[in-house]
């Protein structure tokens, strides 16, 4: 009998030390299965999955690693949930680093943890901990260098786990695409790992629901062979716009709707999208106002497409299915879509409008319209990279898919905001100032913030040389310079850059604010309630 009537739920609470163990427990546990892939010398990890191919896969990939773990005990699950929240944060702002942001999130929990006591203000430590990231932030920004070709190499290399015919490949594919330029990565129908430049453009605008993604993986919407609706006109009524998705619907054509849509039209887009499998997709128009115009004017001509605007009084009521563009792939993630464009095809078109854009280019006066211009001319002649990577076996091409990925993301990031010495160098340096600081400081809450940080920043560098069969105090015993360390790799001293022992800037920095608001969140737990489960009674009972 349910004494409470309908919708009682037992629960179970802990609370201080008691529930605290429980997460470190759990942060342990997943930390101990990550950590052991970073580095050169990092170790692979053999995963049982239902998501994978034959039901296992094998990898040096910290994310998959990551999300491959859940474990019995509800407390301990709770960590590893929160665990994997930095670690997914860190790959979708800077699309690598997830294996250094969990090694800091332990680091941090468990100096946290031995340092602090109920006797001292703990709200007050972890509010200096949190202080502390900016100037963190500020250090490192001092030591970052912008990359150079050679650089964005080695950046390919190492994040490819030190594989030089995929990282070459990488680059090579980078210096055809430019800064400008974007690169994907698909699976090869073949053994052979090769890239191929194709025609895109990128649209700074993500899915309009979530119901609409396909790739669950990567969270994103990914349709091959396209039609594309291209239109600042809203559209209120799905009526609006039959005369296009009768066609596509009874042909089973896929459609990527570019305009503005009320929230009836897309829950109803989303539902068919589920119940139906229909391939449909919605994105706002990119940017507002006079630009937005221009960019969807771009936007159509790069995809063949009748570009319906209410400025120019259009109705589009009267679109058919010939007005509609096409594309041989699109990508549509969160924030972003990706349109790859038909090989050869508008291309007389396009250059008539790239050198029109030239000549305004000429014209503009204002700094901010002569840059907005020449990200259009980027944007309509930019390539796309795509990287198909191949495997003898299933397991092979996704162990290797996971490491190209990698990569390619950690490039990117290397492009936007640099590169630091790597090895965990960076951090370690950063950490010395942190154990000088601690000795000087008389504010005992500071001390301890101090002393926390001094010891976990140094856990990536010590756990790359661990997994290397090393000890960090013997190789960086006599090592000041801040760009010179060790290259676990080919076991040689030396200034870190130009060995090209690397990392990104903002894979470090994502990797860091998000390790440091997943640990000052645990630390700051004092109550845990979870759903009463036998398992819970069983263990009291032992």
């Amino acid at each position: 009998m349910n004494p409470q009537g309908g919708g009682y739920s037992p629960k179970d609470l802990k609370f201080g030390e008691s529930g605290r163990s429980s997460l470190i427990n759990g942060i342990s546990k997943i930390a101990n299965a990550v950590k052991s892939t970073l580095g050169p010398r990092g170790h692979t990890v053999l995963i049982e999955s239902p998501n994978h191919t034959q039901g296992i896969t094998v990898t040096k990939d910290g994310v998959t690693v990551a999300k491959a773990v859940d474990l019995l005990h509800p407390v301990e699950n709770l960590a590893v949930r929160m665990m994997k929240e930095a670690a997914d944060k860190t790959a979708t702002s800077a699309g690598d680093g997830t294996t250094t942001a969990i090694v800091l999130t332990e680091a941090i929990v468990k100096a946290g943890s031995d340092m602090m006591t109920e006797n001292h203000n703990r709200t007050e430590i972890l509010k200096h901990i949190n202080k502390e990231v900016q100037p963190i932030l500020t250090q490192l920004k001092s030591l970052s260098k912008p990359i150079t070709k050679r650089r964005l190499k080695d950046v390919a290399i190492i994040s490819a786990n030190g594989d030089k015919t995929i990282g070459t490949t990488i680059a090579k594919t980078y210096d055809k695409v430019g800064k400008t330029g974007i690169v994907t990565v698909e699976r090869s129908q073949t053994s052979s790992t090769y890239n191929e430049i194709t025609n895109g453009i990128k649209v700074e605008r993500g899915y309009n629901s979530n119901l609409f993604i396909n790739d669950q993986k990567k969270d994103e919407c990914v349709l091959d062979d396209t039609y594309i609706l291209v239109s600042d006109a809203s559209v209120d009524n799905i009526l609006n716009i039959e005369n296009i998705l009768k066609p596509i619907i009874q042909e089973r054509k896929k459609l990527l709707l570019i305009c503005p849509c009320s929230e009836n039209v897309i829950n109803t887009l989303a539902a068919n999208v589920v119940k139906n499998g229909l391939k449909i997709c919605n994105i706002n128009p990119p940017q507002f106002g006079y630009k937005q115009h221009e960019l969807m004017q771009d936007i159509a001509i790069s995809v063949g497409a009748t570009y319906f605007s209410e400025k120019t009084g259009d109705d589009l009521s009267l679109i058919n299915f010939n007005d509609l563009g096409h594309a041989s792939k699109v990508i549509v993630s969160r924030d972003s879509t990706v349109i790859i464009k038909d090989d050869a095809e508008n291309g007389n078109v396009i250059e008539e409008r790239v050198s029109q854009l030239w000549e305004q280019h000429k014209l503009a006066v204002n700094k901010g319209d002569k840059d907005f211009i020449l990200s259009r001319i980027a944007s309509l002649t930019g390539g796309i990279g795509v990287i198909y990577v191949g495997g003898q076996t299933d397991i092979e091409q996704k162990e290797l898919y996971d490491r190209v990925d990698d990569a390619v993301c950690a490039v990117r990031s290397a492009l936007l905001e640099g590169i630091l010495p790597g090895g965990g160098t960076a951090l370690y340096n950063v950490a010395k100032h942190y154990d000088d600081l601690q000795e000087k400081e008389t504010n005992l809450p500071k001390k301890i913030a101090y002393a926390i940080l001094g010891k976990a920043l140094k856990a990536p560098i010590q756990q790359i040389l661990l997994n290397a069969g090393l000890d960090y105090k013997e190789i960086y015993k006599d090592i000041e310079n801040p760009i010179h360390g060790y290259d676990v790799k080919n076991e040689i001293y030396g200034d870190l850059l130009e060995m090209g022992v690397i990392d990104p800037m903002k894979v470090t920095k994502h990797a860091l604010q998000n390790a440091v608001s997943v640990a000052t969140t645990i630390l700051s737990t004092n109550a845990i309630i979870t759903m009463a489960r036998t398992y819970e009674t069983n263990e009291a009972n032992k």
